[in-house]
């Protein structure tokens, strides 16, 4: 009678065995948890199944995948696997908001156009609605001069990056100036960065006046009127 009395205090005194969450709680927190990182800020959320879907408990753990490539989007679905023996597996749909800082163009900014610290800030912007990518370092714009122009407040993007600049700040140019039939060169300094069709200032070496010029060719620039 002792020994039984002691079997049953030591029963209720163990640990009872966690139980599993529900798949659409696990399947919440393991989209939050997968793409954490440092410097971003996540939200995600799972409806709750639909009464009439009848799971058995799960005696084992409960893993989370991604189908597909497992880019971030606003709506995903993350597999949800029960370990135990004949185990099921369910497909949650999540809703997901990812924040992440980006850069984003301070002022309007034209096609050719080199683009330096002080055109772009940092912004957080939900990634998952910018299908067309994002950039977030000052360096992935290093000599890079704009495709297309852009808005202010717009995200850059590598799309919107063209070719390397063919002149930079600093750069000795040929400034050249066309009126009628009459063309005159002179050497300058260029002021600023850009690809061809890119308007920048241009000092004249000679004269220390300074005009507005379109660039080109590299190191080859056109004084505007």
């Amino acid at each position: 009678m002792r020994g039984r009395r002691l079997g049953l205090l030591l029963a209720l005194a163990a640990p009872a065995a966690a139980a599993a969450p529900a798949p659409h709680a696990f399947a919440q927190q393991w989209l939050a948890q997968h793409f954490a990182q440092p410097g971003s800020r996540v939200e995600a959320s799972a409806e709750p199944l639909d009464p009439r879907v009848r799971l058995a408990p799960c005696a084992g753990r409960l893993e989370g995948a991604l189908p597909g490539d497992g880019r971030p989007a606003p709506r995903m679905s993350v597999l949800v696997h029960c370990t135990a023996p004949g185990g099921w597996t369910l497909r949650v749909p999540v809703s997901l908001k990812l924040y992440r800082s980006v850069l984003v163009a301070s002022r309007p900014l034209q096609r050719g156009d080199g683009v330096v610290a002080g055109d772009v800030h940092a912004e957080e912007r939900d990634v998952t609605r910018l299908g067309y990518g994002y950039l977030d370092a000052l360096d992935q714009l290093a000599e890079r001069s704009l495709a297309r122009p852009l808005a202010a407040g717009s995200v850059l993007t590598p799309a919107a990056l063209g070719g390397r600049q063919m002149v930079r700040a600093g750069d000795r140019v040929q400034l050249l100036a066309e009126l009628d039939s009459i063309a005159v060169r002179a050497e300058g300094v260029a002021l600023g960065s850009g690809d061809s069709g890119a308007r920048l200032r241009v000092r004249n070496a000679n004269s220390g006046r300074v005009v507005d010029a379109l660039v080109r060719a590299p190191g080859e620039m056109v004084a505007l009127p």
